[in-house]
């Protein structure tokens, strides 16, 4: 019921039309994807998460009526914003995926910022004769590496560049690799997390040192 309440309130508000409806009009306060079976704990538990991003999905639409509501009341015309766009995602992501998550493409956005992502690595690295997960192996490796996230001069520094090679290794097998066959469909919030992640690695590519 609550969910029905949302949808009509979000179409009513911003239209049938607008990108805020398009992306919310699936919403459901039940978190996951498989409900059936499941017991009275695990369904408690996914409504607990489900309320905690719908709240926070609400909290940016109330936001998004703000800004239009200055907007207005100043009578200054700025450039459209979404939610989307709130993500602040690495420059070299947003370039290539904004327009495929905005056409409803959303799982070709995640390949294509995970790509982005691999090439990123080379770039940064200059290392050009490997790809997916043996690139990420041999460049953030905490035994010679090419990239570093920080000294490397005691076991903490040691353990973070480890943990950050397995990070980048994962992305190649689990989002890059499967991309390149048959994504698996999912909502379009895993598809965001997946990108928000992807965009935490390529920050993490700009700060790291030769």
């Amino acid at each position: 019921m609550a969910a029905s309440d949302i949808h009509e309130t979000i179409r009513d508000v911003f239209g049938t039309a607008s990108p805020e409806f398009a992306q919310h009009k699936h919403l459901s306060i039940l978190a996951g994807s498989v409900w059936i079976g499941i017991d009275d704990e695990e369904r408690v538990a996914a409504t607990e998460r489900g309320r905690g991003k719908t709240i926070t999905i609400l909290r940016g639409l109330i936001d998004r009526l703000k800004e239009k509501r200055e907007e207005i009341s100043s009578g200054g015309v700025s450039a459209p914003s979404t939610y989307f766009d709130r993500l602040n995602l690495h420059p070299r992501l947003l370039e290539v995926s904004r327009d495929l998550f905005l056409n409803g493409h959303h799982w070709e956005a995640v390949f294509a910022a995970s790509k982005t992502l691999v090439n990123y690595v080379k770039e940064r690295s200059g290392h050009h004769d490997l790809d997916g997960a043996p690139l990420m192996r041999a460049v953030f490796s905490k035994n010679k590496p090419m990239l570093v996230f920080n000294a490397c001069s005691n076991q903490t520094e040691l353990d973070e560049q480890e943990g950050m090679m397995h990070l980048f290794e994962g992305a190649v097998l689990g989002i890059r690799n499967p991309g390149g066959h048959a994504f698996p469909e999912g909502p379009e919030q895993r598809a965001i997390e997946y990108l928000s992640l992807l965009s935490l690695l390529a920050y993490r590519v700009q700060e790291a040192k030769r």
